[in-house]
């Protein structure tokens, strides 16, 4: 049963973006719209470019009916090439994964997307040679490797007009100047006892840090010293670099993993060199130190790809069937996914790194292989939980720079965007964006952002217009920014970062992604400032245990990896080690700061038990008609606040005028 409008009378051709190329098309394709088991459709025209696949029908053309919240570059029926999960083709009646060559084509192809999407598209009124063209060219380029030089990113930067790259630059600091790091050290309090250095300028000490480090004046010293040249050969330096500064003057640091065998070639410049590291360790700012090895004590990145797995798996729905055989087990499939579970771990580990910094008094050292994945997730979420400037939208936005663009997170391997190798693929950025959406919807008004904000950004990973999120580190950007723009001949190219909403939503539409009832922080005056300060303190500094240990001696338990012991051995005699702490340390912090008010500008600790972690169904569940709530749910909500704000301000503003007109 196919439902066909009247045939299109005039052409109906794609909007290409500047760079964008048409490569295949098919005419008299159907979009299925999955409904009650019956095979509806639309007729219309399939493409695909160098950006993106497209289905275009005679709606296409005209703009009427357009929806309130519009992404200017991708449409409702595009699909961009990066964001194609998997691509199936149907042979009478049965699903085949297509990849590669292809000898039969299919009747029938089913596009799951990365954002959770499903298009099913009947190519069975298709010529023979255009379905074989669109097949064969949707499979070729989104599903094999590609060079970096290939992605649309180069593309459109080099034929995109010549006003790109300094949007979003206003509010969001891109941490790309050592002035950005200085403000920031200032801001937190951090330049008391940490340095912004221009040691690694040029990539000169290593490629796999950022270009400005924050470190000690001690570090600095060793960093100094030309022998140590050679070292930076490997692949990880072990240089604990600071993340942020509590305001009582505790700090966070992250460091790579020590290598856990050295063979007899390790140089003898490099064993000084870890020498160097011992002693500054052992010097202030670092006497209260306590290390956590994220690798020892969270999933792995395989775990929690293999859970992601499970878990998308719920929600890449055919058919209305399909639907509601699975939403008889939802809960035993959602348990057994795993993947809740990991946000509820991911958010303990956090609390306990904050429940240091806050109560403690002491630093916290994160520790990872090559402290770009867990390292960026724990240290931004312990930010966003103690840091309110970190809940506005600028706040949050300069941090997702700092920590993760800047920081060197692997966004090209992790989101497997070249698809080069699934094994590197892993969905840490996500994992992040749903823990801080589980703090989004436990405590609203603490947040100037919405959790629509939250799912637009998760969407941008995919749109390769953007730089932010399509390079392994700055070193790999700078070394291809470089390269020559196409339209001038001259000159580096000039990317677009994603934090200019405006290229893909016009105003009225960016006003969904601000939280009308943000509770904005009072600007108390000078007199009031420092009792502010004072009453936070004593509000959720709780008295530290009797039973912890004297700074000065130091232990580790006969559980810790004995790795750790011999590399790190007696030379470190100052660390806080986890056994100092009584087991129920942590749950007395959670539940003391639980049984008092909140206050929306301190800190802020998630909700981890039972039913509290949630699945944040706007993003999962938003493809599905069968689970939308017609005319409600938290859009509508915020759409009717909107209009409320909108007519408050307009009295205002007319209050004002008489008042001025009195005067």
């Amino acid at each position: 049963e196919i439902h066909i409008k009247e045939p299109i009378e005039k052409e109906v051709n794609p909007r290409l973006l500047p760079g964008e190329l048409l490569l295949c098309e098919a005419n008299t394709v159907y979009k299925y719209i999955q409904e009650d088991g019956s095979n509806r459709g639309t007729c219309g025209k399939l493409v695909c470019t160098n950006f993106k696949i497209a289905f275009l029908d005679d709606d296409s053309a005209s703009d009427d009916n357009e929806p309130q919240f519009k992404n200017k570059i991708v449409g409702e029926n595009d699909i961009t090439l990066q964001c194609v999960d998997q691509i199936y083709g149907v042979y009478d009646e049965k699903k085949k994964l297509l990849t590669g060559q292809l000898r039969k084509y299919p009747e029938k192809l089913i596009i799951y997307c990365k954002d959770l999407r499903v298009f099913n598209f009947c190519l069975r009124y298709t010529k023979e040679e255009e379905v074989k063209r669109i097949v064969s060219g949707i499979v070729h380029h989104s599903q094999t490797p590609k060079l970096l030089k290939r992605l649309f990113l180069f593309s459109y930067a080099s034929a995109a007009p010549n006003n790109t790259g300094k949007y979003g630059r206003n509010q969001t600091v891109m941490f790309d100047t050592l002035e950005d790091w200085r403000d920031e050290l200032e801001r937190t309090k951090g330049n008391v006892k940490y340095k912004a250095v221009t040691t690694n300028e040029g990539y000169r000490v290593s490629e796999n840090i950022e270009k400005f480090l924050v470190i000690t004046q001690s570090f600095k010293q060793i960093l100094c010293v030309g022998q140590f040249t050679n070292f930076y050969h490997l692949e990880n330096v072990f240089l604990q670099i600071w993340c942020w500064s509590c305001h009582n003057g505790a700090a966070l640091l992250k460091m790579s993993a020590f290598p856990k065998e050295q063979d007899d070639s390790t140089s003898q410049t490099q064993k000084a060199f870890l020498d160097g590291i011992y002693k500054t360790i052992s010097k202030p700012p670092y006497e209260l130190l306590k290390m956590d090895d994220l690798s020892s004590s969270l999933p792995s990145l395989q775990d929690i790809q293999t859970a992601y797995t499970r878990f998308k798996q719920l929600f890449l729905i055919d058919n209305s069937t399909d639907f509601w055989s699975t939403d008889v087990k939802w809960f035993s499939l959602l348990e057994s996914t795993n993947w809740l579970e990991i946000i509820r771990r991911v958010l303990k580990k956090a609390t306990e790194v904050a429940e240091c910094l806050e109560r403690q008094h002491t630093n916290v050292l994160l520790i990872e292989e090559s402290a770009t994945d867990l390292c960026c997730v724990i240290s931004s979420l312990v930010q966003v939980m103690m840091d309110s400037y970190s809940r506005t939208k600028s706040g949050f936005q300069s941090l997702i720079q700092k920590e993760w663009v800047i920081g060197g997170h692997s966004f090209l391997d992790r989101c497997n965007h070249l698809h080069k190798s699934e094994k590197e693929e892993a969905p840490v950025f996500l994992l992040l964006l749903n823990c801080v959406w589980q703090l989004v919807q436990q405590y609203p008004p603490a947040f100037e952002f919405t959790e629509t904000y939250l799912t637009v950004l998760s969407d941008s990973l995919y749109v390769p217009i953007f730089s932010t999120f399509f390079f392994n580190s700055q070193h790999q950007k700078d070394t291809h920014t470089s390269g020559e723009s196409l339209k001038t001949q001259s000159g580096p190219f000039r990317f677009l970062t994603v934090w200019d909403w405006s290229v893909q939503f016009d105003p009225k539409a960016q006003a969904f992604l601000n939280n009308p009832l943000y509770a904005e922080k009072p600007k108390p005056d000078k007199s009031q400032r420092k009792t502010a300060r004072f009453k936070h303190q004593r509000q959720l500094s709780l008295p530290l245990t009797p039973t912890k240990s004297s700074t000065k001696r130091g232990f580790f338990r006969e559980e810790t990896d004995h790795l750790i012991k011999n590399i790190l051995g007696k030379r470190i005699g100052k660390f806080i080690n986890s056994s100092d702490e009584p087991p129920n340390s942590f749950r007395e912090f959670y539940d003391s700061w639980h049984s008092k008010p909140v206050d929306y500008h301190g800190l802020l600790l998630p909700r981890i038990d039972g039913p509290e972690v949630k699945v944040w169904a706007q993003r999962y569940l938003r493809w599905i008609p069968e689970a939308q709530l017609q005319g409600g749910g938290t859009i509508a909500t915020a759409a009717k606040i909107l209009d409320l704000m909108e007519e408050v301000q307009s009295l205002q503003v007319k209050m004002d005028e008489e008042h001025s007109q009195a005067v």
